[in-house]
């Protein structure tokens, strides 16, 4: 016999007819499957208020399936090159709304994210989103540009970086592990961290 593990909720058309959503997975087949019923109920006017009042914005699936509200949000900012020559680079401010410390500013280089993403695939469980591309042609002698350093390529790093620590961040697998405390929150990084979990 097969069985259905479902999440369920009912939301009112405005008609008086109420639709019951369940979403799960049949015992035995491949994939997710949804599943939405219409019938008429009897409720009293009270009760049809309550509905209307939680249901007075219409779900969609940005809604149904999109983060939370109070879901972290880390910012990648201020970009600044140092450094001359060979021993150019460029570092960026993160800020941090929540974790141990209730603000948070620290600087981290590209080679910092690469760190951060090394550790996670070595030490958690968790598919690690990819970082923005090193661009190595842009790192070529003799360009008549800047390279890696031109105002454009560093604002379109910077938009990958912030992409990548916000899925990082926003990942329950990921949130307690000690390497991603460190990087958003300590002022420098130590290499020579004991990998492990942070308790809360």
């Amino acid at each position: 016999m097969r069985s259905l593990t479902l999440d369920a909720f009912a939301s009112d058309n405005g008609s008086g007819t109420y639709c019951a959503c369940a979403a799960g997975l049949w015992a035995g087949c491949v994939g997710p499957a949804v599943y939405w019923f219409w019938f008429p109920v009897s409720m009293s006017d009270a009760s049809v208020a309550d509905t209307r009042r939680l249901n007075s914005k219409p779900q969609d699936l940005t809604d149904a399936y999109g983060p939370p509200s109070n879901f972290l949000e880390i910012d990648i900012f201020n970009p600044q090159t140092v450094g001359v020559g060979r021993n150019r680079y460029t570092v960026y401010e993160t800020n941090l709304p929540i974790f141990k410390l209730k603000d948070s500013t620290v600087r981290r280089r590209y080679s910092d994210f690469e760190w951060l993403k090394n550790e996670l695939e070595r030490d958690s469980k968790i598919v690690v989103p990819p970082l923005p591309g090193k661009a190595l042609k842009r790192q070529l002698p003799f360009r008549g540009d800047e390279g890696i350093f031109e105002e454009s390529f560093i604002e379109e790093r910077r938009q990958g970086l912030e992409q990548f620590i916000n899925k990082i961040a926003g990942h329950p697998l990921a949130q307690n592990e000690r390497c991603l405390h460190m990087f958003l929150q300590d002022e420098t990084i130590d290499r020579n961290y004991v990998p492990g979990k942070v308790r809360q």
